[in-house]
């Protein structure tokens, strides 16, 4: 055996033993790394409102406390508002239930000359098995219920903790993280932060003033209609229709439409007309003139961004995909060398045609070249035909 063999074997088993140990360790922080991914992108998102506050006398630690303070009591107040919205229309539907049954029976009776009861369907329901079962398998999934609750908002209380402390220790961390690396490299480093915190604090920015338009113009909309909770519904349809792209317009006017069908269902047809034609709006008015300095990226870019980060990391991916885009698409664009562009044709979507005469010039040319009654050479042409 030669002498390097056992040295080799070891040393690579000793590798195979480190990426196992690696890679089971990733797999058990994943929901760690994921919440750190979180807090950063948090962090940029209210950086430029800290270095604003932080730049007229304000320390770093108490501006950010005060940004974390307004961004909470603008989302409990969003999630108060849903939640007594929905309350109110789960105890309304419950009021109404029977009345509603009452009109599907008669209907049914009618058209099918059947002779149902609602008492004999409601003693029917209760005396069956599968409302048992879903009664017991509710019961033992409470305990489940819970936990997840409680795994919830420790997560939240970690991405607040790192992102509070990305946002008011930003200055040291990037002094420890550039304290590491060369000047050349330091240079870079810095540039693509400043760039991250422009993409991210703009995309955010730039969606919540079209989520408050948006808002504000269904809630006009609603009122005139006089749907329930307007100022609820106004707001679920601004957040959802501007954080989640492409669709999200449509996915937000869905719960108005269902409120607006039980007042009248006319009225529904009126919100369906009104989110499309103010989807139209946005896409092509107000959306270029608002996000045009801030994440200028194609649409169809976006809706594959978003559908990719859904993918590898759910909904977080969703909500962060767009902005990580933006910011690697500026940062790139600094070192890809672009040149002056042809005036081909085929660059703006024209086909570059054959140099020659064009269809309607041989057309002409065929119709002069016809025979014609009475020309020479028309009669002998005619009779030879004839022989």
């Amino acid at each position: 055996m030669p002498r390097w063999l056992p040295r080799a074997m070891v040393l690579a088993l000793s590798l195979i033993a480190v990426f196992q140990l690696g890679s089971w360790a990733f797999h058990q922080l994943t929901g760690l790394l994921i919440n750190v991914l979180i807090a950063f992108f948090l962090a940029l998102a209210i950086e430029p409102a800290v270095s604003w506050m932080a730049g007229h006398g304000m320390r770093r630690g108490l501006a950010t406390f005060l940004v974390f303070i307004a961004v909470l009591i603008a989302a409990a107040g969003f999630v108060t508002l849903l939640g007594s919205m929905l309350a109110g229309q789960i105890v309304k539907m419950v009021e109404d239930f029977p009345d509603y049954l009452d009109s599907v029976i008669n209907w049914v009776n009618g058209h099918f000359h059947t002779e149902l009861r609602r008492v004999d369907i409601q003693e029917g329901l209760l005396r069956s098995d599968w409302l048992r079962n879903y009664v017991q398998d509710s019961a033992t999934g409470v305990l489940d219920v819970s936990a997840q609750v409680l795994g919830g908002l420790f997560q939240m209380l970690t991405v607040l903790l790192f992102s509070f402390y990305f946002a008011a220790d930003g200055p040291r961390l990037r002094r420890g993280l550039c304290s590491v690396l060369p000047p050349a490299r330091q240079a870079e480093v810095l540039r693509a932060w400043e760039i991250a915190v422009d993409k991210t604090g703009g995309y955010l920015y730039s969606r919540g003033l079209m989520a408050l338009i948006s808002g504000i113009a269904h809630y006009i909309l609603l009122e005139i209609l006089e749907v329930p909770y307007a100022p609820a519904l106004a707001v679920w349809v601004g957040l959802v229709s501007q954080f989640i792209p492409t669709i999200g317009t449509y996915l937000a006017g869905a719960l108005p439409m269902l409120i607006a069908f039980t007042v009248n269902p006319w009225y529904a047809l009126w919100v369906l007309i009104f989110v499309v034609v103010y989807q139209q709006f946005e896409n092509y008015v107000l959306q270029p003139k608002l996000t045009s300095k801030t994440v200028d990226i194609h649409p169809a870019v976006a809706f594959g961004s978003v559908v990719a980060g859904a993918a590898l990391l759910g909904a977080v991916g969703a909500l962060i995909a767009i902005p990580a885009i933006a910011t690697l698409q500026a940062f790139l664009g600094a070192y890809v060398k672009r040149y002056d562009v042809t005036d081909d044709p085929r660059v703006h979507g024209r086909r570059n045609r054959r140099s020659g005469p064009g269809a309607p010039t041989r057309l002409r040319k065929l119709w002069a070249r016809r025979p014609e009654p009475g020309r020479p050479g028309t009669e002998g042409a005619s009779g030879g035909g004839s022989a």
